[in-house]
């Protein structure tokens, strides 16, 4: 794993204090999760931006790598049809 993914994924934070645990940005409420979906839906991270003025250039990257590391780790199992 490169420095710069694991800088940008220590800008997650996982606490049952905070969001119930769901991953958020470091220091914020704002769920990895939602920043997901608004990135999928409207592909201008500008527009995220403009309505979490919170947010950074380097959270939505965060947040990028966060789904890139649980997706490279997940294990694939191969169906038997």
């Amino acid at each position: 794993m490169a420095k710069e993914d694991t800088e940008l994924r220590d800008r997650i934070v996982v606490s049952p204090e905070i969001m119930v645990g769901k991953p958020v940005i470091r220091g914020t409420r704002i769920p990895v999760e939602l920043v997901l979906k608004r990135l999928a839906n409207d592909l201008d991270p500008e527009t995220l931006l403009r309505s979490y003025p919170r947010l950074t250039r380097e959270d939505v990257k965060a947040c990028l790598a966060y789904a890139h590391a649980l997706v490279e780790g997940e294990e694939v199992f191969p169906s038997s049809a």
